[in-house]
């Protein structure tokens, strides 16, 4: 079987490195429109968006109490949410451009660009999830990935398309 793939245009790579970069030491996220065939996401425009976790955080609270992971109110420093508003927004305008949303992006500052126990409890089946590791204010390393069959993450390639 072939690993899954992640197509992208230099310049959103370079759009999700920069936003990494501008938020830090906070997490940055965002969502990547784009289209799927033939088992190959491409992404097709990516949408920066504010880190919400502050205000969403709440909404997190029950499911993580479930589990061993540190408290819900970790700050913007380790955790990341989309408003629900902004979600559904963006979800509006790809169906207007025959477009989905394929992917969301973050990054882990000060840390690498391995999914943590927190994002794979929230990661969706389907999605590419790209997370670029900050280090000291410099983004140093971008990897995707998405959940197999048993909700573990699986690494994707990332294919710079020109």
């Amino acid at each position: 079987m072939n690993q899954p793939t992640i197509k992208l245009l230099p310049e959103h790579q370079q759009t999700i490195l920069s936003h990494a970069e501008s938020v830090y030491p906070q997490e940055c996220c965002g969502l990547m429109m784009g289209y799927i065939a033939n088992g190959v996401k491409t992404v097709v425009e990516v949408i920066p968006t504010a880190n919400a976790w502050e205000t969403e955080a709440d909404n997190f609270t029950q499911e993580i109490n479930k589990t061993n992971i540190t408290s819900p109110t970790s700050s913007l420093k380790r955790r990341y949410a989309i408003a629900p508003q902004i979600m559904l927004q963006v979800q509006r305008e790809a169906r207007d451009k025959s477009l989905n949303i394929i992917g969301i992006y973050h990054s882990h500052p000060d840390h690498p660009a391995i999914p943590s126990e927190c994002d794979r409890l929230y990661a969706w089946a389907g999605y590419s999830y790209i997370i670029v590791s900050v280090q000291k204010g410099i983004a140093s390393d971008i990897l995707s990935w998405s959940l197999d069959d048993n909700h573990q993450f699986q690494s994707e390639i990332i294919d710079n398309i020109t």
